[in-house]
């Protein structure tokens, strides 16, 4: 096809010397034609859909010098955006190449000069070599391109409280090419300037501060941006709206809706203070300063994501910084977290950019990683390592054990998948390895191969091979191994624990490991192992091996001890699980233990061996009872309180989880109000709305929501509010119909219109169901924040029955969703549906689906991940529960 379009033109040519008197507008015409000529018949040649790696390949080894001029009008309540690009780039061969456009519509096409007929196949347009010259090359375009408050990457958001309108972007990982034309791939970075057209009134925020603004005729004003320095696609970004500001000397602006005033001059403040502290350690750290000419950070309401990390101007979600519930310190830790995790990605994803998504852990992994190991160093007081365990850990672990589960580093053969890697894989276990990488390199070490890194690929891209070269180098060890483990194979060990005693003294301890898979790995591992003797101090020792089993020979001779914990200080990751001699010590020394961080470790060991079924769930429940009125550890208490909650809704027997939960609510309901610390109070008042199922707990709810029960200290957020009313209407409450009116009344917010459907969601009526099921598909402008908030509701713990008519379903509308959705939302559903079963009959659907059904692979996979949870509640109910 390239030959005879070659012929074309060099006939063309030879006719321009022949008849030196053709017109320029014939010779004009003849090259649209034929480049036209050419496009079709390329159409119905194989161009791919998504964008495969062996073209981004292909690709990223002809294009250099990428630049873009973005031109994008955006109008109050439009449904669609026109704008113009001018891409310029250097090639090495003038061979044919595809340009990414998708899903819009394009208006006109220049390339070099020479208009081109725009046609898209497969989300691409074919640029002809003929059209193309080795060195500079230029290509202008005007398109149209969508918008909307879901669905596309251009997204609206009103708020319901002044009637203003907010627009932003979201394009990872690879929807920038449904805005305008680019080469859609992280490998090309390139220069961004960008310029938009809006209200006046409106305040516009980019990765650069605005050069020039220009007033325009009806109101409107054009902002064009500074140059970029070199980003992929992906980390381009613009919000626009009538934006306020709140702004200090030598700390990021943060910007926010302009109804949300009092609750920006309450939460921000603190936001910017350890923004700020967080980039002065980084840069330290890094020994490398903040890469990007500014820093801003945006609040963006309903975002699908906690946050974005688009370099100069990260976005937020605006729930994780304004909060709509009464907050704990753990709360503010955890909003903390939020904000470094994307300033880490200044530099790990922004400055240094993954070759391609399979590496993706490259940068939420170690943004994961280093954001914890920042706040450790920041508020040294708070037991920051202790959260690490407690919000990173499980979520990895829970994953980790299935047969869905993937390694680190994730095999994606198109762009179009590179959703099916976000999770927690990358967002929890790459954190967890690297945290044990941290411990055998020693921080030192591991800083320095960091900062050897960031210098050697500053405006590039790299892989995983290039961080480990790095590390090798800073500490003179070998990594191959530990990286071919942990990061190429998937799944995890799971670590027991032998040992005898002979007259007082330890004879011998051995380690042994196997793979909860049972595929055959054996793993590296590094850890720290605690003995606690009876009458001393207790003992740690450091452990390495990479065997099956290993004997620790400095063991040997010590005190007997009473109990044996393999992971102290969770510098190791795997499935630690208690000696049946140590578990039945720990509980009943539990309670004396003064150590949070030891303590928490030996609660999730114990929850652990619930979900193998070591250990009756009645027994960490009444455990759970006993323990929790003298816990003084608030993210400890939530943790024990959610997994009692958790074991009586899916663990046991009707009549079972009815007998154990009132005592346990009734106690809720007494701490909430006498426990010693406002922060304690919240966290029982949480878990006793999720424990709330008899007529006395509902009153009590009731009461709350009038203002006859108060918590002392507590005042009720809107978001409080809400989840009571939803709690109410979920266990079908006589009175749950007016109070949802009521608050519904009472609260005319966005947020409060967005709560008020996630609680109506919960109504116990088959009616209500099918028409929000209806609504989940096929409602277009329903925000994907709004149905994401309600599938909890949804698919509450007492509707199983209800629900289970809506898993097949479910199951088929994965593709839809696949395209439609946002990142984590697939995850979010299959959870939602999948998890609020817990009967062999559900059970038995999700398998036979599964048997039955043309899936795609990497959607299999996360079905696999969230049935585990249903099969382990069908093992567990059929072992203690007679399989009720």
């Amino acid at each position: 096809m390239l030959g005879v379009w070659r012929a074309f033109v060099g006939g063309l040519r030879r006719t321009q010397c022949i008849l030196p008197a053709m017109t320029s507008r014939l010779v004009v015409f003849a090259q649209y034609s034929l480049a036209a000529l050419w496009l079709v018949a390329v159409a119905s040649a194989q161009i791919p859909a998504g964008i495969p790696r062996a073209l981004a390949r292909r690709r990223a080894a002809n294009i250099s010098r990428l630049h873009y001029r973005l031109a994008l009008t955006l109008q109050p309540r439009a449904r669609q955006v026109p704008g113009t690009v001018e891409i310029t780039f250097r090639l090495r061969h003038a061979s044919a190449t595809l340009l990414d456009y998708r899903d819009g519509r394009l208006q006109r096409l220049v390339v070099n000069g020479r208009r081109v007929a725009p046609k898209i196949v497969n989300g691409h347009l074919a640029l002809a070599a003929a059209l193309l010259r080795p060195g500079e090359n230029t290509v202008r375009a005007r398109f149209l391109s969508g918008m909307g408050p879901a669905g596309w990457p251009i997204v609206q958001y009103e708020d319901h409280a002044d009637g203003s309108e907010y627009i932003y972007t979201l394009f990872v990982p690879m929807d920038a090419s449904m805005v305008f034309p680019c080469f859609d791939q992280p490998d090309l970075k390139g220069r961004f300037q960008l310029a938009l057209t809006a209200p006046a009134a409106w305040t516009l925020i980019s990765n650069t501060a605005p050069r020039r603004r220009s007033p325009l005729a009806n109101g409107a004003a054009k902002v064009v941006f500074g140059e970029t320095r070199p980003l992929p696609t992906y980390l381009v970004a613009f919000a626009a709206g009538p934006f306020d500001k709140l702004e200090r000397a030598g700390e990021p602006a943060v910007y926010f809706r302009k109804s949300q005033l009092a609750l920006a001059r309450r939460d921000v403040p603190e936001l910017q203070r350890i923004t700020a502290r967080g980039m002065r350690f980084f840069s330290a750290y890094f020994a490398q300063p903040f890469p990007f000419p500014k820093y801003d950070i945006v609040l963006i309401p309903g975002m699908a994501y906690g946050g974005m990390e688009h370099a100069g101007a990260t976005f937020l979600r605006e729930e994780a910084v304004l909060f709509r519930t009464a907050t704990t310190r753990d709360d503010i830790l955890g909003r903390d977290i939020l904000t470094l995790h994307e300033l880490t990605h200044q530099w790990f994803g922004d400055l240094v950019t993954m070759r391609w998504f399979d590496d993706l852990w490259l940068k939420e992994g170690f943004a994961q990683f280093m954001a914890y190991r920042a706040l450790a160093a920041l508020r040294p007081r708070d037991q920051v390592w202790k959260r690490f365990y407690e919000r990173i850990k499980p979520g990895a672990y829970g994953i980790d054990e299935t047969p869905g589960t993937t390694p680190i580093y994730q095999n994606i053969g198109n762009l179009d998948i590179a959703k099916s890697a976000y999770g927690a894989i990358v967002y929890s276990k790459a954190p967890g390895v690297l945290k044990q990488l941290w411990y055998v390199l020693g921080d030192r070490n591991f800083r320095n191969g960091l900062r050897h890194y960031l210098r050697a690929h500053a405006y590039g891209n790299a892989t995983w091979s290039d961080l480990v070269h790095a590390l090798e180098q800073a500490s003179g060890r070998r990594l191959g191994g530990w990286a071919n483990a942990w990061i190429r194979k998937r799944g995890m060990p799971q670590v027991n624990v032998a040992w005898t005693c002979s007259a007082g003294k330890l004879a011998r301890l051995t380690l042994l490991q196997r793979d909860v898979l049972h595929e055959g790995v054996v793993w590296p591992i590094a850890t720290e192992i605690l003995l606690d003797e009876p009458r001393g101090k207790p003992v740690r020792l450091r452990a390495e091996f990479s065997t099956s089993s290993a004997v620790v020979p400095q063991a040997a001779g010590l005190a007997c001890p009473d109990w044996v914990f393999a992971n102290d200080r969770d510098y190791a990751y795997g499935r630690f699980l208690l000696d049946r001699r140590s578990r039945r010590v720990v509980m009943r020394r539990l309670g004396t233990i003064a150590d949070p961080f030891e303590r928490s470790l030996l609660w999730g060991a114990l929850w652990q061996s619930v979900e193998v079924a070591q250990l009756d769930p009645r027994r960490y429940i009444a455990l759970a009872g006993r323990l929790a009125p003298q816990e003084r550890d608030e993210s400890i208490l939530a943790g024990v309180l959610g997994r009692a909650a958790l074991a009586l809704h899916r663990y046991l027997s009707t009549a079972e989880r009815r007998r154990l939960d009132a005592p346990l609510a009734a106690l809720a309901a007494a701490e909430m109000r006498q426990a010693p610390r406002r922060d304690l109070r919240i966290v029982w008042f949480h878990g006793f709305r999720g424990l709330a199922e008899n007529r006395a707990s509902r009153v009590r709810l009731k009461q709350l929501l009038a203002g006859s029960l108060r918590l002392r200290g507590i005042r009720l957020r809107l978001l409080d509010r809400w989840r009571i009313v939803a709690t109410l209407v979920a266990l079908g409450d006589p009175e749950a119909g007016n109070l949802l009116a009521r608050e519904k009344r009472r609260d005319h917010t966005s947020e409060g219109q967005k709560y008020a459907y996630m609680a109506a969601a919960a109504r116990p009526v088959a009616a209500v169901k099918r028409w929000y099921f209806n609504d989940y598909l096929h409602n277009r402008r329903r925000p994907e924040d709004w149905v994401q908030t309600s599938l909890g509701a949804f698919n509450y713990w007492n509707q199983a029955a209800l629900t289970r008519p809506y898993l097949r379903p479910a199951l088929a509308a994965l593709p839809q969703i696949e395209v439609q959705r946002k990142i984590f939302f697939l995850v979010a559903w299959l959870d939602a549906f999948i998890g609020g079963q817990h009967s062999r009959q559900a059970d038995a659907i999700v398998h036979r689906y599964l048997a039955r059904a043309q899936i795609a692979p990497d959607t299999r996979l996360k079905i696999l991940q969230a049935l585990d949870a249903l099969d382990r509640t069908v093992r567990i109910r059929k072992k203690y529960a007679g399989g009720k």
